[in-house]
């Protein structure tokens, strides 16, 4: 596999990193990381062992991707946004045992400086806005921010705000692609 690390990174024997990937200064991937295609680690970024990338992930500077995250393909996290692993920390006691899974689904973005709940799921192209505290699950195609973070609107699979007409339809402001909501959830029309 071809993929480049910036000297100053540390790649652990073991990690896999797929073709295209480029890892920045003072970054470290534990042995038993998963890393796909075309991603990109930015300064100061940590991959503990048992985590997943897929492919065409961007990590931004300052994030540590803790075990049991899971980011599947084309998901950006944004600069200092912050994932958990055990509900209850304490400096005295254990709790490997107890880390929780946290699954970020395609395309979607968590903003600059938010919290991540462990346990939780992101849902496909969902856009957590910047310093928001995800505290339950978000579903697709959801904006929220807040403290705790709320659903406060709808996007596209391009980020763009969603305006839902009275039959539940909507366009993308960019690309025309179109979204019906139904239910209090979000699908994209072919």
């Amino acid at each position: 596999m071809t993929y480049f690390a910036h000297p100053t990174a540390v790649i652990d024997e073991g990690a896999s990193i797929g073709n295209g990937s480029k890892i920045w200064h003072f970054c470290h991937v534990m042995p038993r990381a998963e890393i796909g295609n075309g991603c990109i680690l930015g300064q100061n970024v940590f991959v503990a062992n048992d985590t997943k990338l897929g492919h065409g992930v961007k990590v931004q500077n300052n994030v540590s991707i803790y075990t049991g995250v899971i980011c599947e393909d084309h998901v950006f996290l944004g600069p200092s946004m912050v994932f958990t692993n055990v509900i209850n920390p304490r400096s005295n006691v254990e709790r490997k045992e107890e880390f929780k899974q946290t699954l970020v689904k395609k395309g979607a973005s968590i903003g600059a400086n938010s919290t991540i709940i462990c346990g939780n799921t992101i849902g496909k192209y969902a856009l957590i806005a910047a310093g928001a505290v995800v505290t339950k699950e978000v579903p697709d195609y959801a904006l929220v921010m807040g403290m705790p973070a709320k659903v406060v609107g709808w996007v596209s699979r391009r980020g763009l705000r969603l305006a839902f007409d009275t039959e539940g339809l909507a366009s993308c402001p960019e690309d025309g692609s179109k979204y019906l909501l139904a239910d209090g959830v979000v699908r994209f029309v072919d």
